[in-house]
């Protein structure tokens, strides 16, 4: 089993930042960050990346129904794909997938977000943060899981492959990466650099 990190490892850049802000347009974007400053403000002091996620979440996303939501992360993953994706990292992909490894995306951003491209990719799985739906189906603004970084990661991948999961290889960019990468036989940080 391999397991990769999505933002800034498979792609140059966060998709949900890049999701959220082409969702809302200029104005909206804008308008959006005035609305979030407490919230910025707040991580700037306590550095919870959880918390301003869901804050973003509920400014950007609060009341979307789930049907919109996923086709509209479906355009997005097929308009941005040429320009996002590392071509160093899909090679590495490629490859343990030739070689029969169950790979594994385990990333931070939203598991509705990134379906799509984890569907282009082939992805034998997609462990993510989780949004959670109302009755209805739309978007609450809250989180079924905790925000999948850093130990949460490891609670996650150990929750569906069991306590003794020990990684072939791992694919990481950031500190949130660290606890996954060190279950790791082959543990790769910051090792794709390429641009589409």
């Amino acid at each position: 089993m391999v397991a990769f990190d999505f933002d800034g490892t498979l792609t140059v850049r966060d998709s949900f930042t890049a999701f959220l802000r082409r969702r809302a347009g200029k104005r909206g974007w804008a308008r959006g960050l005035v609305r979030l400053s407490p919230a910025i403000a707040a991580y700037a002091r306590d550095r919870d990346r959880g918390r301003l996620k869901a804050a973003s979440v509920r400014e950007f996303l609060l009341g979307v129904p789930r049907e919109t939501l996923e086709a509209e992360a479906e355009a997005f993953a097929a308009r941005v794909w040429d320009r996002f994706m590392r071509p160093d990292a899909l090679a590495t992909w490629e490859d343990w997938g030739r070689r029969g490894a169950l790979r594994v995306i385990v990333t931070a951003s939203p598991e509705t977000t990134v379906a799509p491209f984890a569907r282009r990719l082939n992805a034998e799985m997609l462990l993510g943060t989780q949004l959670v739906f109302d009755g209805q189906g739309r978007v609450t603004g809250a989180f079924a899981t905790p925000n999948c970084r850093g130990e949460e990661k490891v609670r996650r991948l150990h929750a569906v492959f069991g306590p003794d999961l020990r990684l072939v290889a791992a694919y990481g960019d950031t500190s949130g990466d660290h606890e996954m990468l060190q279950i790791a036989d082959q543990a790769g940080f910051r090792v794709f650099t390429g641009r589409p």
